[in-house]
């Protein structure tokens, strides 16, 4: 197996962190990346289990040596994915699955072209803004955040190469999962088909040679 990323990316609230810990529950051949952070670690929580917690120091320092496969800085604070922590699944065989936002999507693509983005779409908009309200307790500002963040998402649905829509969680972790299973077969097939043409490629060059130099 040609073991991949797999990005789980949603509008706020639409399921993307409940549908990954679902499959990562069913599923050995799926792993999670540990995010860095640095913020302070929270009761209970364990560095290297819930986050690589980083001072704002390591964490420029690792950044400025392109270690992050996708960073981001949100109320003040830093969170990225180690390009070590995501190999070191893949190392072990396993997909890497996890749940960022549009803007982590794009960058880790960058670093991992390989990866496979899935976009979690809500039923309706009618159920997207009543999960964005419910979210909302920060008054208008917060709101008016959360709106134009749900918008930008939308917008860069084109460049995911599965939406699934998110009607029922059940149903939603299948038709993620049946995803997972086909672009097995796919890297599987692009694997091989790559390795033949290498082997034909080399061949040629080759008999090429062989000729041209009579």
């Amino acid at each position: 197996m040609n073991p991949f990323p797999i990005i789980l990316s949603a509008p706020s609230g639409g399921g993307k962190t409940t549908v990954m810990k679902r499959l990562l529950a069913t599923r050995a051949d799926i792993g999670y990346s540990v995010s860095a952070t640095t913020r302070a670690p929270r009761n209970g929580e364990v560095t290297g289990r819930d986050y690589h917690f980083l001072s704002m120091a390591e964490f420029r320092r690792r950044r400025s040596r392109k270690q992050f496969a996708e960073w981001a800085e949100v109320h003040g604070r830093m969170y990225g994915t180690l390009r070590s922590e995501v190999r070191r699944i893949l190392k072990d065989g396993r997909h890497v699955m996890m749940d960022i936002d549009v803007q982590g999507a794009r960058q880790f693509q960058a670093a991992f072209p390989e990866s496979v983005l899935i976009f979690l779409l809500p039923p309706s908009g009618e159920v997207l803004l009543k999960r964005l309200v419910e979210r909302d307790t920060e008054g208008r500002e917060a709101h008016l955040v959360r709106l134009r963040a749900a918008l930008e998402e939308l917008e860069e649905v084109p460049r995911y190469h599965y939406v699934v829509v998110n009607d029922d969680l059940d149903a939603t972790v299948r038709r993620v999962s049946a995803i997972v299973d086909a672009e097995e077969v796919r890297h599987e097939r692009v694997a091989s088909v790559n390795k033949t043409t290498r082997s034909l490629v080399s061949q040629l060059k080759s008999e090429i040679r062989r000729y041209a130099n009579r």
